[in-house]
């Protein structure tokens, strides 16, 4: 089994409901949930709208390899309605948002995926939720 860190991210729709509907659909496709921050409100990141976001991270014991999450991840996303990704950086409003943050303590670099997640550090609402449910990780 492999720990597995997650940040969700949601500022369209019934926020609290989206955020619920991953966490179920992450336990049944993803692994076990075994920690859950607390959500917390926060303005758009590198974007703006008039929508402020619910974020929380999530810690997962999981058997998926890191590609295989990913992909598991972007599946629940699609389920959810999400129709894209933000592409080169343009973000916007969304119904979920799911981020690999941390993979044990793997260091990858691909085109399809980097862990850990490359901003993480630079994001207090990924970093005051992680660091409730794992405060063992320090801030880089």
């Amino acid at each position: 089994m492999a720990t597995l860190y997650l940040s969700l991210g949601t500022n369209l729709g019934d926020r609290r409901s989206n955020l619920e509907t991953a966490l179920t659909h992450i336990a049944r496709e993803v692994g076990t949930v075994m920690a859950v921050s607390d959500v917390i409100e926060t303005e758009p990141w590198g974007f703006e709208s008039s929508n402020s976001f619910l974020n929380m991270a999530v810690k997962v014991e999981t058997t998926l390899q890191p590609l295989e999450a990913l992909h598991a991840t972007q599946k629940i996303e699609r389920q959810m309605g999400r129709s894209e990704k933000s592409v080169n950086r343009e973000y916007k409003d969304r119904l979920i948002d799911i981020d690999l943050l941390l993979y044990d303590d793997i260091v990858m670099n691909t085109t399809e995926l980097t862990i850990p997640h490359p901003l993480m550090y630079q994001r207090e609402f990924v970093m005051k939720p992680l660091l409730q449910i794992a405060p063992e990780l320090k801030r880089s």
